[in-house]
């Protein structure tokens, strides 16, 4: 009996059988890419490149993975594991990390740049995406684009005075998270989406909006930030860190803009 409750749960929530966000999905997924995040930085270190340098050559990927997974909500492709979470994930995430190695042995045997190696793959893997984006809602595009203007101009501002945000790469990881924040906010407030995640839904159920996303985006990502540039020593591992803060912004900001402005 015990163990038919168990293989039920495990059914109805586990991450493989279940697609989408659970607590049991949410934590799993935390230890996962924990584990991920181990690995790659050792990978950094044998390879002996800056996690920080591929910070804009990895964003044509983000938008691979992203744009899959709004054709997938729209239709247009099919709804399969492989383009749902995790599967998104683990394509995207292994594609560029066989890039990255592929790209880092090319430049040791021709003095070619890695990261202009690892940009243009990622640009012709988006061409089939781009292919079948076949108009996006300009109404759409101004909320969520005019939004996210609207709360990132003060930050930029902010930049030039206060040198946490100074650093482009810092400023780069809190707009990524506002871009999310924004997409959120439109599709859930003016569209009748709903929030997938554990956290962020059950705040905004509780404020009756998901203009809860602001704040919470902006009180989580600048301690975080402050917190790696203070105590974290190891360049590899804090750049890491944030290479992978500004990955798990962007990728679903990402994702919710493509899939308002396509499905609208």
């Amino acid at each position: 009996m015990v163990l038919d409750q168990i293989t039920q749960y495990i059914q109805e929530n586990f991450i493989y059988l279940h697609p989408g966000y659970t607590t049991l999905n949410t934590i799993v997924f935390g230890i996962i890419l924990g584990m991920v995040i181990l690995l790659i930085i050792r990978m950094f270190r044998w390879i002996d490149k800056d996690p920080k340098d591929l910070f804009i050559s990895i964003i044509p990927f983000i938008f691979f993975g992203s744009s899959a997974r709004a054709l997938v909500d729209n239709g247009i492709y099919p709804l399969t594991y492989l383009l749902v979470t995790p599967g998104i994930y683990l394509l995207t995430g292994i594609s560029a990390i066989l890039t990255l190695l592929g790209s880092v042995l090319i430049e040791r045997k021709t003095d070619r740049d890695y990261r202009y190696i690892i940009f243009m793959v990622g640009v012709v893997m988006c061409l089939p995406n781009l292919y079948y984006i076949q108009h996006l809602d300009l109404g759409v595009v101004f909320q969520v684009m005019g939004s996210w203007a609207l709360l990132s101009v003060p930050f930029i501002l902010l930049g030039f005075k206060w040198s946490l945000l100074k650093d482009k790469f810092n400023l780069s990881v809190l707009l990524a998270h506002l871009l999310d924040a924004s997409s959120t906010f439109i599709a859930v407030d003016y569209y009748g989406y709903g929030e997938q995640h554990v956290l962020p839904n059950a705040l905004t159920q509780m404020a009756d909006s998901a203009i809860v996303m602001f704040p919470l985006k902006i009180a989580v990502i600048l301690p975080s930030l402050y917190v790696i540039d203070t105590y974290v020593e190891d360049k590899t591992i804090r750049n890491m860190l944030k290479l992978a803060i500004f990955i798990l912004g962007l990728a679903p900001g990402l994702r919710n803009f493509l899939s308002l402005a396509m499905g609208t």
